[in-house]
């Protein structure tokens, strides 16, 4: 987990037969789920097997339950874990409850934006201390909003206003929702392709069949590699004047980009 997770899949907390699965599948972080994945009555019973299987040698994130839910004090515990790279926080609508978890020894948070309350506290909650990235709870939002059958168009207000609040505090691109449809390959892609274009750095999974996609999707292409290494070589070689790469002009923000493909290739 050194760079920018690009797939972060979820498994539930009450499964413990899956966690070693789950770190198999080839996602860039496994997010081990107490919350929306474990029914009231294994809560307990979740986070002592989650305790029991932490370890230092597989960090993960912990997704804990809201701070307004009973099971918000107890889930604290396990927040200073060595094993816990990061605890996703559910519900996210205030900067307090990030201290919290701070001050419950949590290495680093990632906000869930998932209600309006969250999104009228966006920029407080990404300038928070300790935030390590965002992530979209797209789904949760349609409902606490009314919306019906939102698609692109009536989500892209939301999906820009992560992508811009976590760029003026700083932070890792953000994580775009989940997809819900597993089998559905296209609607995935697209899903994920509209992401990276919007300014989202990863994307929440549901399945292991999904991680594969994600990680595809969101690393850059070899085209785009190929241009990037011509906008690089044709710049060095120029001497500082003015040139074209396919028959554009290459100047100081198209060279950025250009750098800025080839050093995600890299470290993908």
């Amino acid at each position: 987990m050194s760079r920018i997770a690009r797939s972060l899949l979820f498994v539930p907390g009450s499964r413990p037969d899956r966690f070693d699965k789950a770190l198999a599948a080839g996602a860039d972080a496994v997010v081990i789920d107490l919350e929306d994945a474990v029914a009231p009555a294994d809560k307990d019973h979740a986070r002592g097997a989650v305790a029991a299987w932490l370890a230092p040698r597989r960090p993960v994130v912990l997704r804990i339950n809201g701070a307004d839910s009973g099971w918000f004090g107890d889930d604290l515990v396990l927040c200073r874990h060595p094993g816990v790279a990061a605890v996703m926080l559910p519900k996210a609508e205030r900067a307090a409850d990030i201290a919290a978890l701070l001050d419950a020894g949590a290495a680093s948070v990632m906000p869930l934006i998932e209600s309006a309350a969250g999104m009228a506290e966006l920029s407080a909650i990404a300038a928070a201390p300790g935030v390590q990235r965002l992530a979209f709870g797209s789904i949760d939002l349609q409902v606490d909003l009314g919306m019906r059958d939102a698609l692109e168009d009536e989500l892209l207000f939301f999906r820009s206003r992560l992508v811009l609040a976590s760029r003026l505090a700083g932070l890792q691109a953000p994580v775009d929702g989940v997809s819900t449809a597993i089998g559905d390959t296209d609607r995935l892609r697209d899903d994920v392709l509209r992401a990276r274009r919007l300014g989202f750095g990863g994307k929440l999974c549901i399945h292991p069949k999904q991680v594969a996609s994600v990680n595809l999707h969101f690393a850059p292409t070899e085209a785009e590699r190929a241009w990037a290494q011509r906008v690089l070589d044709a710049a060095a070689a120029s001497g500082g004047a003015a040139v074209a790469v396919d028959g554009k002009m290459v100047d100081k923000p198209v060279i950025l980009r250009a750098q800025a493909i080839l050093l995600e290739a890299r470290d993908g």
